[in-house]
């Protein structure tokens, strides 16, 4: 039996109807407005917020540019690595179970990596410079806590053989030394991206992540002044000496005396660079740039130069050796007084020859001390060079007031001791002579080149200023040529060519006192024909009683001459020389 609704029921279903329609209608229009709001009104910020939130700003130091010699020898390059952090909180398995899969991969004891895993709760530092190839390794075990941050690694092919020059660069990709850190700011590559896209813990999405570095260089690179093989011989000319006299360091400085390129700067001993964490700090300062010395008779030349230049002698002065002098209550003697005695009356080019301190003294106390210190610093002998290298040191004179109230200070310095400069400093100075009295800046890098080996951007250089006029450059440079044709560089002759030279080997000042330690110098300058460069080899603190510039330093010198004269393929200047006999036919 049908029981059909009351009145009353049916209009309470009924209201019951409306509301609920009521009620949906109203959801939905609240829906629909609120989609239409994000969607029409906050769309466009929301999708900006969005974009930040999923890309970031590449940094500044992304890539740097590859480095290479003068002729396309590479000396530094990035390569992509990985740093591993670890971050135990988000561990889904215990931390000796990590380990146990990590340490492997990563070449480490599984223990210490087990403890490094419980040393914080996040952001552990776990390993730098991991290779990509062990990076997908690790990222295949997908261990929950485990974070790559990609980077770029410096990488230095030449090892120890370029270090004091090139320097290094840190974990942040920030140069610490040589000209990565002179010139950080110029070998950095733009990035050619603005911002690039991240996933949600902030790591570059693969397929956008730049992973090869040419791509972020555009194949520009820098190209040095440097040659790889004029280095390698210097080095290997220069460490046997050093092990020869068990010599402390030493260094070897080839400079174009036309234009100031460094072709070759050897500083020993060295670092490799790659590993650079692992060598003594103090090498990371070179020691030809940044240590001073006294250079003894290598700066007689200079001297004989401003002596000229002033007008104290001429090329046909002759003055007198007496062996041994006082100066203002302090004796002055020849390093070899107690042999020869005094050697009487000499021309300029004999006490170049004999390396005369006495008649050096002579040479200089002819004009006034005040005109000497003047020319001494014009020459710049109280500032840095302003190479494109770091960390030079100026030369130190004494006070302009000691100079000329104290006899002995101009006589100390007009055969090389008294005041002290770099190394690099000096070999500056003697390219005047060879450089017809034009004083060039020395510089090592080239400038920015396209893959092509089109210059891009040079390096702003200092121009040329003339110190000494040609002829006194041709004067002295004669002088020279006759230190090794019969003085005390005769060592250093190379048949078919012709060269000058000066040897030095001086006391070395320790604590503000001489000591029985020397260092000892040869400098020369080829060809003498049409000079062009300036050879400069100092060894520092050689042993024995033989250890002078004649027997340590000259033959590092020729052995680089050698070198250059097949690199350069210079032709011989007397071709007589080289000619042999020719073989004897034997008797039957």
């Amino acid at each position: 039996m049908a029981v059909g609704l009351s009145s009353s029921s049916e209009s309470l279903l009924r209201w019951r109807l409306r509301f609920v329609s009521l009620f949906l209608l109203t959801v939905t229009s609240l829906v629909v407005g609120r989609l239409t709001y994000l969607q029409v009104v906050q769309g466009p910020i929301l999708a900006d917020k969005a974009r930040e939130q999923q890309q970031q700003e590449t940094p500044p130091t992304l890539a740097r540019y590859p480095i290479s010699d003068r002729r396309g020898t590479l000396l530094a390059l990035d390569r992509p690595v990985f740093n591993l952090f670890a971050h135990p909180i988000q561990f889904s398995e215990p931390p000796e179970e990590i380990a146990a899969q990590v340490a492997p991969l990563l070449d480490v004891p599984v223990s210490g990596l087990e403890e490094q895993l419980r040393v914080a709760p996040t952001g552990i530092p776990i390993a730098y410079d991991v290779t990509e190839s062990v990076a997908s390794q690790i990222r295949n075990l997908y261990l929950d806590g485990l974070e790559f941050n990609q980077s770029w690694q410096r990488i230095y092919p030449q090892q120890e053989l370029m270090a004091g020059i090139i320097g290094y660069v840190d974990r942040e990709h920030q140069g610490q030394a040589g000209l990565e850190f002179s010139q950080n700011e110029f070998f950095q590559a733009p990035p050619e991206q603005p911002v690039l896209s991240s996933d949600a813990l902030g790591q570059w999405l693969p397929e956008l992540a730049p992973e090869d570095p040419q791509l972020l260089t555009q194949g520009y690179g820098i190209r040095l002044s440097l040659d790889s093989r004029l280095q390698r011989t210097a080095r290997q000319s220069l460490r046997q000496q050093l092990q020869k006299f068990n010599a402390k360091r030493g260094t070897v400085i080839v400079l174009n005396s036309q234009t100031g390129a460094i072709l070759s700067l050897v500083s020993e001993p060295s670092y490799n660079p790659t590993h650079y964490y692992r060598a003594d700090p103090a090498l990371f300062r070179n020691w030809a740039i940044s240590d001073l010395y006294e250079p003894g008779s290598t700066f007689k030349p200079i001297n004989t130069a401003i002596a000229l230049e002033l007008r104290g002698i001429t090329p046909t002065t002759v003055l007198p050796d007496e062996g041994r002098i006082t100066v203002g209550g302090w004796p002055v003697q020849n390093n070899d007084f107690s042999q020869v005695g005094g050697r009487g009356s000499l021309s300029i080019s004999q006490i170049l020859s004999y390396s005369s301190n006495v008649a050096m003294v002579h040479m200089m106390n002819r004009i006034p001390a005040r005109h000497y210190y003047r020319y001494l610093d014009r020459l710049g002998l109280n500032k840095p060079i302003g190479s494109d290298l770091p960390f030079e040191t100026a030369a130190q004179l004494k006070p302009a007031r000691q100079f000329i109230d104290y006899p002995i200070e101009p006589a100390t310095t007009s055969f090389g001791q008294g005041f002290s400069l770099t190394p690099l400093h000096l070999a500056q100075l003697l390219g005047t002579i060879a450089n017809g009295g034009e004083l060039v800046v020395p510089y090592t890098v080239e400038g920015l080149y396209d893959h092509q080996g089109r210059l891009k951007q040079p390096l702003k250089r200092p121009q040329p200023r003339r110190v000494f006029s040609t002829s006194t450059s041709r004067y002295v440079l004669n002088m020279m040529g006759d230190v090794v044709r019969s003085g005390t560089g005769k060592g250093a002759q190379i048949p078919g060519y012709r060269l000058g030279g000066k040897t030095g080997t001086a006391q070395k000042a320790i604590g503000g006192t001489y000591s029985n330690q020397r260092i000892t110098s040869f400098a020369a300058i080829f060809p003498l024909e049409s000079p062009r460069y300036v050879v400069l080899t100092v060894v520092d603190e050689p042993q024995g009683d033989d250890a002078y510039g004649s027997t340590v330093a000259i033959p590092v010198v020729k052995s680089v001459l050698e070198s250059l004269i097949t690199i350069e393929g210079i032709p011989p200047s007397h071709p007589e020389e080289l000619r042999r006999s020719p073989p004897q036919t034997p008797s039957p």
